[in-house]
């Protein structure tokens, strides 16, 4: 006897529950992560490195090279792909909630394409990329942001999903075809700023995570200080008034908040698509519309998507790797397809 819809529902949305399971196999694949890799170090070898037991028959010897190749090499990269895959994930969320579109996304509409232009123009200038790409990608990020902001406030675009993702294509068009004109005239940026058109979770140290934490404490911060004023915004800017929000303030923060998030990811990883389109989604599938809860879940729905990416990326060419905005691509653009066409969204 099946339950009633009430309590399938019940079963369905309880937050906590999903964010434990999700977080659980984000753990696993973050462990997966420092075992798989394109290198010559196998599964085995790292698991005994991370055992700390002899790797077999080159015993410690060999455990000595795979501690490198996890500690300096797959670690930052996993920790690097768990921060991106956050914050792009959140990012979206937002997005989603201030256009009240549920097909609103950084890479779709133009956010991390203004980024990837921010820090072409900046060395095309002759500034150095790791210095300034992290403030530099978050002030494209927010140009971007406020671009799609005006564009959802037209009339006839923003109240339709499939309009303002149009309008977002546009967008990314022409901030892309921009920043292919620099690098046809500067071959230096062309080689410099080929990773972050691909993305790439490749090379990364852990000296450029802690070059992102101030903008991600910043953003954390605001997140937490909106996210109950933005529920309320959900409902309509009347009834978020007359709860005592300031509807501009909210959105004026959200952009901020969105900035900063997707500046600093595109900063580190390049431009990298669809994460903050898949995250939300299956975080309102699981514990419904209310976007606290949507924003809690995307937190390991993100870091999800963009490690488990990553570990493909490494060993479908081996020993070769595939640009993980590929990948994300290949996951998010059916989910896109998919939305449109039968328009079953959970309700924002």
């Amino acid at each position: 006897m099946s339950r009633p819809p009430a309590a399938r529902t019940h079963t369905r949305r309880r937050p906590g529950l999903w964010f434990a399971l999700l977080t659980a196999a984000l753990a696993l694949v973050c462990i997966a992560s420092l075992m798989f890799g394109a290198g010559s170090t196998g599964p085995i070898t790292s698991l005994a490195t991370l055992l700390h037991a002899p790797a077999g028959d080159g015993g410690w010897a060999s455990s000595g090279e795979a501690r490198f190749v996890i500690e300096s090499l797959r670690g930052p990269r996993t920790i690097v792909g768990v921060l991106v895959g956050a914050a792009l994930g959140v990012a979206g969320a937002l997005l989603q909630a201030v256009t009240r579109n549920p097909l609103a996304e950084p890479g779709l509409l133009g956010v991390s394409a203004g980024s990837v232009l921010a820090v072409a123009l900046a060395l095309a200038f002759g500034e150095s990329a790791a210095t300034l790409r992290v403030p530099v990608a978050q002030l494209g990020a927010l140009a971007g942001c406020m671009a799609v902001l005006a564009a959802a406030r037209l009339r006839g675009v923003g109240n339709d999903p499939v309009r303002l993702v149009l309008a977002g294509a546009v967008l990314s068009g022409v901030l892309d075809a921009l920043t292919y004109m620099i690098l046809l005239v500067d071959e230096r940026t062309a080689d410099e700023i080929r990773f972050w058109i691909v993305g790439s979770l490749a090379g990364r140290r852990l000296t450029d995570v802690t070059a992102l934490l101030p903008g991600l404490a910043i953003a954390a911060a605001i997140v937490v200080a909106i996210a109950r004023p933005l529920a309320a915004l959900a409902l309509g800017e009347r009834v978020a008034t007359g709860l005592g929000h300031r509807p501009r303030l909210v959105r004026f923060m959200v952009v901020i908040a969105v900035a900063l998030l997707v500046g600093s990811a595109t900063a580190i990883a390049g431009l990298i698509a669809f994460v903050g389109l898949v995250a939300p989604f299956a975080a309102r599938a699981l514990a419904g519309p209310d976007v606290r809860r949507t924003l809690w879940l995307c937190l390991p729905a993100g870091a999800l998507m963009v490690v488990t990416a990553d570990i493909v990326s490494r060993l479908v060419v081996r020993p070769s790797e595939l640009p993980i905005g590929v990948l994300t691509a290949l996951i998010g653009a059916p989910v896109l397809v998919a939305v449109v066409r039968l328009r079953r969204l959970p309700s924002l």
